[in-house]
C-alpha cells in the first residue's frame, strides 16, 4: 500500500470541486420547521425536539457503504439497490469483491439516536462513477461525512476524499477490516491516502452495529470541532 501524491490520477471524481458555502444544517433537514422556527429544532407541544444531522456515507464501489447504514439504522433502512447484470460488468470493476451481486443505484437511508437529543440521517451514496452526478444532491445539507476504505482496494476512495476536501465537508476515513485483507494502521492509512493534517482515520467492521456507531461518533465530534473553528475564524479577534 503505497504513497499516492496524486490521488485522482486515472479518475475524474464527482463533478464540481470548485469550494462551496458552509453547509447549511437548517429547515431543509427538518420538513416539520415552520418559517419562523430556528434552525435545527422542532416546535413540539410547547418543547423543542431533537436536533437531526445529515451524514454522508461515500466510499468505492463494494466497500461496505449499505452494510454499515443497515447495521446501525434503527429503522428498517430504504435500499436502492439492483442486482449487478453482465452490461454492468463492462463499466463496474468488481475485482476483489467478486461475491457481490446487487449495486446501490440512488441512496441508502437510515435514521440512528446518538443520544437524548441527537439523531442522525444517514445518507450512503453509490460507489460507481456514472452515479456520481448524485453525490452534489445528497452533500446539500450535509454536517459531514465517513469515506469507507478497503486496503485491497484503496484507490477506489480517492474521489471520495478529494470530494470532501474540495468542498470541505468534514470526514473520517473508515477502514472496513474485511476477514481475508490485510491489516495495516491508522497511520498507515492516512499517509497512503495523502489525507490533510487532523482528518481522523479509525478502523471498523461495517457489519458490526457497535464499531458503525463509534465511527459516527468519531466523525460528529470532528465535524464539530471544525464548523466551530470556522466560525470563530469567520467572525475574528
Amino acid at each position: 500500500m503505497g504513497h499516492h501524491d496524486n490521488r485522482t490520477s486515472g479518475a475524474s471524481g464527482p463533478a464540481g470541486a470548485a469550494p462551496e458555502p458552509e453547509p447549511d444544517l437548517g429547515p431543509d433537514l427538518h420538513p416539520d420547521l415552520g418559517p419562523d422556527a430556528d434552525p435545527g429544532t422542532v416546535e413540539e407541544d410547547g418543547e423543542l425536539a431533537a436536533l437531526a444531522l445529515k451524514i454522508l456515507v461515500a466510499g468505492g464501489f463494494g466497500v461496505g457503504k449499505t452494510t454499515l447504514v443497515g447495521a446501525v439504522s434503527e429503522i428498517r433502512p430504504l435500499r436502492t439497490e439492483e442486482q449487478l447484470s453482465e452490461a454492468g460488468e463492462l463499466v463496474d470493476d468488481t475485482g476483489g469483491v467478486d461475491q457481490k451481486t446487487t449495486t446501490t443505484v440512488a441512496m441508502d437511508f437510515g435514521r440512528i439516536t446518538i443520544r437524548s437529543g441527537l439523531s442522525l440521517y444517514l445518507f450512503g451514496t453509490p460507489g460507481q462513477d456514472r452515479f456520481w452526478f448524485l453525490w452534489d444532491e445528497l452533500s446539500q445539507g450535509a454536517l459531514g461525512a465517513v469515506v469507507l476504505a478497503d486496503t485491497r482496494r484503496l484507490e477506489d476512495c480517492f474521489p471520495a476524499v478529494d470530494y470532501f476536501e474540495h468542498r470541505r465537508i468534514p470526514f473520517v476515513v473508515a477502514v472496513n477490516c474485511f476477514t481475508e485483507a490485510r491489516r495495516y494502521g491508522a497511520h498507515d492509512v492516512s499517509r497512503a491516502l495523502d489525507l490533510e493534517q487532523g482528518t481522523p482515520v479509525v478502523l471498523c467492521d461495517a457489519r458490526d452495529k457497535d464499531s458503525g456507531k463509534e465511527v459516527l461518533i468519531r466523525l460528529v465530534e470532528y465535524a464539530g470541532r471544525v464548523h466551530t473553528a470556522r466560525l470563530l475564524d469567520s467572525v475574528g479577534p
